[in-house]
């Protein structure tokens, strides 16, 4: 394996871990978004944040939090109609921004902070402005633990006959193929995101609603005809592991066990997400497998390992994640039927 790709899953490995174990031992509510958090800045093949960089992340979680909440939800509880119009445009604009070449890690947090809106603020207001704080803990501390897994695993020396070769910047995806790329994020994201709107308690639907969110990300960067067969690949094998896991900890039910196995399961995946000086040809759909494996275990064992409660909420989970990736698969399927994507001239 090559150096510089080892280096990249042990750190994606031991930082998820880490930040686990101490969000497990803090227990703030919502505490386990951070080492989700911490894994989506882990899986890139980039350098340690910077200061500026780390503060724009929490930024981008919270903004779309603060605005939404203050200008979202009274449209939400007075002109139903328009509110959800805002936030189909929120949507919208954050999936352009990733699909224009924009940091995808920053429309991820953006898409996240916004369906909070929809699944907290909507049951009910003051419960969105309670678990701000929370969130802003959650995005820091992914931060932080972020940086302690590059001091422990620092970059390998960069090769001194490089050291003044810079890359060619890729292409920026003109206009009218960004606006394509976010209105099919959009068309696999909205219609889960009203269906949650309308029922009841769909604050308890927060994991899944960061599932979903992340998948309308993962819609702009893949490609039209690989994209579904990707989603529903990294759902299927983040299941898995969270199903091989969840059974490991029934037998016995530990905070050290638990660590080791998302520690395990980051060097499993991390094989398929760095490869080379760079990424894997797969490192979208096993980065999202690592994702959708934590945001299904980790509710369950803060419901309380054992309990039949916690049982029967991670299979629903389970099964309403599986159920959004074939909805997200089918929906892109019908999208590109009806609007293919357009072929440059030779």
């Amino acid at each position: 394996m090559h150096p510089a790709a080892a280096r990249r899953i042990l750190r994606l490995a031991l930082g998820t871990a880490l930040c686990l174990a101490f969000s497990q031992l803090a227990a703030w509510p919502l505490s386990f978004v951070a080492p989700v958090l911490t894994l989506v800045l882990l899986a890139l093949p980039l350098p340690p944040l910077s200061l500026k960089q780390g503060i724009a992340f929490v930024v981008a979680l919270l903004a779309p939090v603060l605005l939404g909440g203050q200008l979202i939800l009274p449209f939400l509880d007075h002109m139903k109609g328009v509110g959800i119009l805002l936030i189909a445009l929120g949507l919208f604009y954050t999936f352009y921004f990733t699909a224009r070449g924009g940091q995808p890690v920053l429309g991820t947090f953006m898409t996240i902070g916004l369906t909070l809106v929809v699944t907290v603020g909507s049951v009910r207001s003051e419960l969105l402005m309670m678990i701000i704080p929370s969130m802003g803990l959650c995005a820091i501390v992914g931060v932080i633990f972020t940086w302690v897994a590059h001091t422990l695993l620092p970059d390998l020396p960069r090769d001194p006959a490089l050291a003044g070769v810079k890359k060619p910047a890729p292409p920026q995806p003109d206009p009218a193929s960004a606006g394509r790329s976010a209105l099919r994020a959009l068309a696999m994201v909205f219609p889960l995101m009203l269906a949650f709107l309308f029922m009841s308690g769909s604050a308890a639907y927060t994991v899944v609603m960061i599932k979903v969110a992340t998948m309308g990300q993962q819609a702009t960067s893949d490609q039209s005809k690989a994209m579904g067969r990707s989603l529903i690949a990294s759902t299927l094998w983040g299941g898995l592991g969270a199903i091989i896991a969840w059974h490991v900890l029934s037998i016995w039910p530990s905070l050290l066990l638990y660590t080791l196995l998302v520690g395990l399961a980051g060097l499993v995946y991390g094989r398929w997400i760095f490869q080379g000086a760079a990424a894997h040809p797969r490192f979208q759909m096993m980065q999202y497998a690592y994702l959708t494996m934590l945001v299904i275990l980790a509710p369950a064992v803060l419901d309380g390992l054992g309990s039949s409660g916690a049982g029967s909420a991670f299979w629903s989970r389970l099964l309403l994640i599986m159920l959004t990736a074939v909805y997200g698969s089918v929906a892109a399927a019908v999208f590109d039927a009806f609007w293919p994507r357009r072929r440059p001239p030779p």
